[in-house]
């Protein structure tokens, strides 16, 4: 049955790591967020796709849930010798990587074709699909003034507020090859329980996704990222405050409200499950942790059951 998941990084990948294991990866296809993406040290660096392609080939470091295991700094720390600030931390396989993807876009080649042929290389059979192949960045208004994704997310660890986000290049992107063909043809569609504003609203700022959605025929089943009040990773709950809405998957569903037909929440909020219905939104509950791959597995199971 042909699946396609939004997704951001670390949590769309976990969540990805159990449907490859329940299902044909052949029927799946990922929509990744690009809003992320910018250059370091000269080298076009995609987080998100790089964290999918490399937990799905099993070459992720499980420790950070970013970056390869086992990989070591040598060249991040000469650049520091050298006087170069280096708060991004990229290993030294990581950059055969970031070095490849420069070299071919360099050649011309979009970012979907580029992701393509990682994909292949990491042997993955799952059709891994960047948003768009335009540049689209996100970015964020705060006290501080205009700051990049990765400032915020990294350097800052997201203890910044949060005035506003901006997708810039967005009012010009469309969709990569494929992303329309993607949404148009699947029997059901994924958001992953990823950052719902930063991951998921990147991918639904380029022009014809949120459409394509809101149009879709097949269950759209959004896995919330909030578990008993508080995001498994990252700022998911810092921003949903910061936005005034309630830290839960009904203030996930808030932010989707108008896109998606089913929920997925876990055990821990299972007495909001009504509050969603009342949305329209039909809700399913489980457990949505993913500490281990039985729990992986069995939270896409779940998923795919949603009717």
């Amino acid at each position: 049955m042909a699946t396609v998941v939004f997704s951001g990084g670390v949590g769309g990948s976990r969540f990805l790591s159990g449907l490859c294991r329940v299902m044909d990866q052949k029927d799946i296809t990922v929509i990744s967020n690009v809003g992320d993406d910018t250059e370091f040290y000269g080298l076009y660096v995609c987080p998100d796709i790089d964290i999918v392609l490399y937990t799905l080939a099993g070459r992720i470091n499980p420790k950070t849930g970013w970056g390869l295991e086992g990989d070591t700094f040598q060249v991040l720390d000469a650049l520091k010798k050298l006087g170069h600030p280096c708060w991004f931390n990229l290993g030294d396989q990581d950059l055969a990587t970031h070095l490849h993807r420069t070299m071919r876009l360099k050649e011309s080649w979009p970012l979907s074709k580029v992701t393509a042929e990682l994909a292949r290389l990491n042997g993955l059979e799952l059709t891994v699909l960047p948003s768009t192949d335009q540049r689209l960045e996100t970015r964020f208004d705060t006290p501080m003034g205009d700051m990049p994704f990765q400032e915020y997310m990294v350097k800052h660890r997201w203890q910044v507020d949060i005035e506003k986000i901006r997708f810039v290049g967005a009012e010009t992107a469309s969709p990569a090859p494929g992303v329309l063909e993607a949404l148009e043809s699947a029997e059901r569609i994924i958001l992953a329980p990823s950052n719902p504003y930063i991951s998921i609203g990147a991918i639904l700022a380029v022009p014809g996704i949120r459409d394509a959605l809101e149009k879709a025929k097949c269950p759209v089943i959004a896995v919330s990222p909030i578990v008993g009040g508080k995001a498994i990773k990252g700022p998911a709950a810092r921003l949903l405050e910061q936005f005034g809405q309630p830290v839960s998957p009904v203030g996930v569903a808030r932010v989707y409200q108008g896109l998606v037909s089913h929920m997925v929440i876990d055990n821990a909020d299972r007495e909001l499950a009504g509050q969603l219905e009342a949305m329209g939104i039909v809700c399913g509950v489980t457990d949505t942790m993913m500490d281990s791959f039985p729990r992986k597995e069995a939270l896409a199971r779940f998923v795919l059951e949603q009717k």
